[in-house]
């Protein structure tokens, strides 16, 4: 795997009607060596199971990993 990631691993949840979400990132995401595919490294699990990849941005490669609120 390279360094740099290909996607960054977001645990994403939604606090209802007119509130922003909170956007946790828990891993990265790179192309898999063997062909197709990605191989996917988390470092922590979503309580309800939603997890979305986005590209990294500059500011996230300087990122320590802290929590992010965005909307959904």
């Amino acid at each position: 795997m390279s360094n740099k990631p290909t996607f960054l691993a977001y645990a994403v949840k939604d606090r209802g009607r007119n509130q922003r979400a909170i956007w946790t990132r828990i891993g990265a995401a790179w192309p898999h060596r063997e062909g197709t595919g990605l191989s996917i490294e988390l470092e922590a699990l979503p309580i309800d199971g939603r997890i979305v990849l986005m590209e990294p941005k500059p500011d996230d490669e300087m990122s320590n990993g802290d929590d992010r609120a965005a909307e959904a």
